[in-house]
């Protein structure tokens, strides 16, 4: 049988790491095949945890496969020698799923794949079907708390809750599960996601790129710097911020809204003529996309979270304190479990711009030695619980039990 030209991929890296197993680490002393599927390799949390798993998976002996549409981020396993598979993963065509789960059935039987680690719904209905067809583990990651407002919704979301393991990125992902789905708890692994410390460290950002950031954004040395990331869309809160700034009643600050408006240009027409109704025109500076977060969070004086809506993990906050930050969250999702509150952050209703406001208010008046203060037990708390080599330590310890029970 001739192979799909679209499934070619280069053996180097999977004899590499096959020689490279380290004995005694995997159950039986054989490393596994891991397939990966992602609808694309763009940007976002599945798509960087996918990246990890396989770098991660690759250092631990094993044989790391990514299947996905494409995107910029297949460099990155290109420059590892990991082997990416082109195909149509992100059409939700009932047509379309059929055909990925033949094509994904082809590739376990030829590449010999133990696990198929599924990270989002269109692509886990072909990785499912392969599954029962050839006999390979399947497993998830929730990523989202998929909503559902009829029984084909619910339906359709509940192939991540299908799993023999369901990696649920936060406790808030683990109740959303548990509460949504009839899953056995005992299938669950709460793993949070995990950041790069060797990116988000204060001592990792040169001063040369502050002051490029500082320029392009043109950000005034004096003014305390508030800084919301996030993608321009309603339910983030930027709406909430900028009434909380009129409450402030500061024109000394300078707030940064950083993040792709994504096609909503209605949604930032609305944003800027709230701004300059608020007479906020020299405080409120909407950026686009930051291709250097790290250097934004150094620049900041404090970083929010205005969300309105739950978040699953909300790594910017996370990333905000690994690089010593003061931070203001919603009491909603997962950020009930990301900070501390009263040590490294405060915590507030959602949609409350009164409540928004006061914390601004406490966060900018701190002294340089409480802010200092906090920025040590926000590194501390993060090194603690949410690195990248965390998260992957213990995604390898879900891959070692499916192995262990085969």
């Amino acid at each position: 049988m001739n192979p799909d030209p679209h499934l070619t991929i280069d053996d180097t890296a999977r004899n590499a790491a096959a020689a490279s197993n380290p004995a005694g680490r995997w159950p039986g002393g054989r490393a596994p095949t891991v397939l990966q599927v992602v609808p694309t390799l763009v940007t976002g949390g599945a798509e960087r945890g996918c990246i990890d798993m396989a770098l991660a998976l690759a250092e631990a002996g094993g044989t790391p496969l990514v299947a996905s549409q494409g995107g910029p981020m297949v460099r990155e396993l290109d420059r590892a020698g990991i082997a990416h598979l082109t195909l149509p993963l992100a059409s939700k065509n009932p047509l379309t799923i059929r055909k990925n789960a033949r094509k994904l059935a082809r590739i376990i039987r030829e590449r010999r794949v133990d696990i198929v680690h599924a990270r989002s719904r269109a692509p886990a209905w072909s990785a499912w079907l392969a599954c029962r067809e050839t006999g390979a583990r399947y497993m998830t990651t929730f990523h989202a708390p998929y909503n559902f407002g009829n029984g084909l919704k619910r339906w359709y979301n509940s192939v991540m809750a299908r799993g023999e393991r369901v990696i649920a990125i936060s406790d808030f992902i683990r109740r959303h599960i548990l509460d949504s789905y009839d899953v056995d708890p005992a299938r669950i692994r709460t793993i949070h996601r995990g950041i790069d410390r060797s990116v988000f460290a204060p001592d990792r950002v040169g001063s040369a790129r502050l002051v490029q950031l500082a320029r392009q954004w043109r950000l005034p040395d004096d003014r305390p710097v508030i800084l919301l990331p996030g993608r321009l869309t309603r339910w983030k809160g930027q709406t909430v911020m900028v009434e909380a700034l009129e409450k402030l009643g500061r024109k000394d600050v300078v707030c940064l809204l950083v993040g792709s408006d994504q096609g909503r240009s209605a949604y930032r027409q609305e944003l800027e003529a709230r701004v300059e109704r608020a007479g906020l025109g020299g405080v409120v500076v909407m950026t686009d996309h930051c291709s250097d977060m790290a250097a934004a969070y150094l620049l900041s004086t404090v970083v929010v979270s205005a969300s309105r809506e739950p978040e699953a993990f909300g790594r910017v906050i996370v990333e905000a304190q690994a690089m010593g930050k003061p931070v203001i969250v919603s009491a909603i999702g997962a950020y009930q479990e990301t900070v501390v509150p009263g040590e490294t952050a405060w915590v507030v209703p959602p949609a409350d711009p009164d409540a928004l406001a006061h914390a601004l208010r406490e966060a900018l008046s701190l002294s340089p030695e409480q802010r200092e203060a906090i920025g040590a037990r926000a590194m501390a708390f993060v090194a603690d619980r949410y690195t990248k080599e965390r998260m992957c330590a213990d995604t390898l310890g879900v891959y070692a039990e499916l192995m262990a029970e085969r």
